[in-house]
């Protein structure tokens, strides 16, 4: 029987591959993952915003529904984010209180002498010819504005007067002043709180990643589906793994698959794709020299969405099954076609 070195037990695998994609290799085959990025990849959603809850703040609800619930979202989003999957942008600061963690937050604008927020906010008016500057309400007669000074009626703004500002006044203490101080104030505990104090939390738009879309759309959310279909058949399922061959090298596949019995030679599977819809004969071309190596009982390769006409000359010279799909489906029931007869 042939030797297999497995990448989850393998120091090799791991020291030949980048961590990263390992990572997400590993992240493909979450069925979670798989159901999350084909929101993407069907075009159903181009981005993933967050909605806000007046209590919870900011919420992902399509990827909630996928996980099972709120309180396993952010973990579920930074590891595609850490995995090179999605990358995020800034959206929004959330503030929550500091007692009883909602979000459920309003900002009060309070007089900095008595720290009430019952303040009243004016303009402050200057009339050009003479100079003198008051708050609105000292201007405003009836609908007119007269300059309590020299009594001149105000018509034209920035020409004969101008706004100079704010002023705010405090109805609680009496005093006035230009800039208010800000408590934060919690409409479920009904405690006041500082910005010292604030518990703040950062909100992100996320898209996938441009790099990955062929990898992650074309060919690997694909892993899944087909380890669940040969597991299904009585084999036994590695991805990606590494086989020695006669060579003595130890070549990569995405997909291993061994009957139980130990004499039982291996199936090896590829996946090629394309971002131009046509994958070429060099993946054909790469296997068949990993497959003159290792012998292997029956070589697949899975071009997405189809190969062109020279790679499957290639591949019929080669002894390589060949397999064309779009999706999920297509992929399962043509290998269970070309597998097991079976339609």
């Amino acid at each position: 029987m042939h030797e297999v070195w497995f990448t989850k037990k393998s120091q090799i695998g791991k020291n030949t591959l980048k961590t990263s994609r390992l990572e997400r290799l590993e992240l493909y085959k979450d069925h979670d993952t798989q159901v999350f990025l084909d929101r993407f990849l069907t075009g159903e959603i181009s981005e993933l915003q967050p909605v806000f809850d007046a209590t919870l703040g900011y919420r992902y609800p399509t990827v909630e529904a996928i996980v099972g619930g709120a309180q396993h979202v952010e973990a579920f989003l930074n590891r595609l984010c850490e995995a090179g999957i999605l990358e995020r942008k800034l959206f929004d600061k959330v503030i929550y209180c500091p007692k009883c963690k909602t979000a459920s937050i309003s900002v009060h604008f309070c007089c900095p002498y008595c720290k009430s927020f019952d303040v009243q906010r004016s303009s402050l008016i200057e009339h050009v010819k003479c100079g003198y500057m008051d708050v609105e309400g000292s201007f405003r007669k009836g609908s007119k504005l007269v300059c309590p000074k020299c009594h001149e009626e105000l018509k034209k703004p920035d020409v004969d007067h101008r706004q100079a500002g704010i002023w705010c006044s405090c109805k609680e203490c009496g005093k006035s002043f230009d800039i208010p101080i800000s408590l934060h104030f919690c409409r479920d505990c009904h405690g006041n709180f500082t910005f010292e104090d604030v518990l703040i939390k950062d909100a992100y738009v996320y898209r996938l990643k441009e790099e990955v879309k062929e990898e992650a759309g074309l060919g690997w959310v694909l892993i899944g589906p087909v380890k669940e279909f040969l597991i299904r058949e009585g084999f036994k399922v590695e991805g990606p793994a590494f086989i020695k061959g006669k060579s003595g090298a130890k070549h990569f596949f995405d997909i291993v698959a061994c009957k139980t019995e130990t004499t039982q030679k291996p199936v090896v599977i590829d996946l090629a794709t394309s971002a131009e819809d046509i994958v070429s004969e060099q993946p054909v071309i790469a296997l068949f020299a990993k497959v003159f190596d290792v012998s292997p009982d029956k070589a697949y390769l899975i071009a997405v969405p189809k190969l062109n006409e020279n790679g499957k000359k290639i591949a019929e010279l080669y002894n390589i099954q060949i397999i064309e799909a779009k999706n999920q489906k297509e992929v399962v029931s043509f290998l269970m076609e070309k597998m097991l007869g079976k339609t």
